[in-house]
């Protein structure tokens, strides 16, 4: 019974971990007033906290901006 009881908790905790993480939206920033943004997470509109320029692409969690992605530099080939 033990062993069945440690599963089930194994899973949920395995279920509740992924959940959160699809509730982080990756989105653009479009307005900076102070330390409030206005971001764009594909057609959602919405205010959160933190600092970021306009333009750049963030993860937001929680109503705050967690971090800023960077841009990727261009590899020159032949």
């Amino acid at each position: 019974m033990s062993k069945k009881m440690i599963s089930l908790a194994m899973a949920l905790a395995f279920v509740v971990s992924t959940a959160a993480v699809s509730f982080a939206a990756d989105c653009t920033v479009t307005a900076v007033d102070g330390n409030k943004v206005t971001v764009d997470c594909g057609g959602t509109v919405s205010t959160v906290e933190g600092t970021a320029k306009v333009g750049d692409k963030v993860t937001v969690v929680d109503g705050k901006i967690q971090a800023a992605k960077k841009k990727k530099k261009a590899i020159e080939g032949c």
